[in-house]
């Protein structure tokens, strides 16, 4: 499926009489105020008038920057508030996946909680873009989801001593995953339940080291599944 978003190429040259820091300072209000606005309004219901007001910035700025209100939206969607995210990446750019660990997908999936409000609104702006589909959850899901499951199930594999992946290797993966995508989607639940387990970076460090004792637990149990009982070894 493509996406229906299609953006204008952005200009490359420093905008006149404006600093490198002004510049910088100008695109940040622009990508807060978008976000903010996206997430509580829609894509549809939100013109750029209302994002230049917002973010204080003339409305040919997001021209500029973004190329035009889809371009900006998929700079918000894709953004570094993203889990999958790296820190120079371009927006609708594949994660880097080359170098897969355990510690490392936690550590992205929930880099965004240390956001605080901006992970709030980020999380509320997929959950919209879920029930008013733009074309950019999928393009997520293509470029961002799949290529991060190939790559757990594939570690999983070699973890697990076997040449390909079974029903039960793909179902370790969601099991593994499962509770850091919990934490993303229901954090505003355990804002409220209990607000000390989110309040701040290492709390969510904290986190990222429950998951990996977990999906070690997992991967061990599953390892102990594939042996062959003792009862079966004395038979032979």
């Amino acid at each position: 499926m493509k996406s229906r978003l299609h953006a204008a190429p952005t200009h490359t040259m420093p905008v006149q009489h404006a600093s490198g820091g002004d510049e910088e300072r100008a695109r940040e209000r622009l990508l807060l105020a978008a976000l903010r606005l996206f997430a509580e309004q829609g894509y549809a219901k939100t013109s750029i008038r209302q994002i230049g007001l917002a973010a204080n910035v003339n409305v040919a700025a997001v021209s500029y920057y973004f190329g035009n209100k889809a371009g900006l939206y998929r700079a918000v969607f894709w953004g570094a508030e993203g889990p999958l995210a790296g820190k120079d990446a371009a927006p609708g750019a594949a994660p880097d996946l080359t170098t897969f660990s355990l510690p490392s997908l936690f550590q992205q999936m929930l880099e965004p909680l240390k956001s605080g409000s901006r992970a709030r609104l980020w999380i509320k702006l997929h959950r919209r873009e879920m029930i008013e589909p733009t074309g950019l959850w999928q393009e997520k899901i293509n470029q961002g989801m799949q290529p991060m499951h190939t790559a757990l199930v594939a570690w999983l594999c070699e973890r697990l001593g076997i040449d390909r992946p079974d029903d039960e290797v793909q179902a370790l993966s969601t099991l593994i995953v499962g509770p850091a995508v919990h934490l993303l989607v229901n954090c505003e639940v355990i804002d409220v339940l209990a607000p000390q387990l989110l309040a701040d970076a290492d709390a969510v460090d904290r986190w990222c080291e429950r998951l990996l004792a977990n999906a070690e637990a997992l991967i061990r149990a599953e390892h102990r599944r594939r042996q062959p009982s003792r009862t079966s070894r004395r038979r032979t």
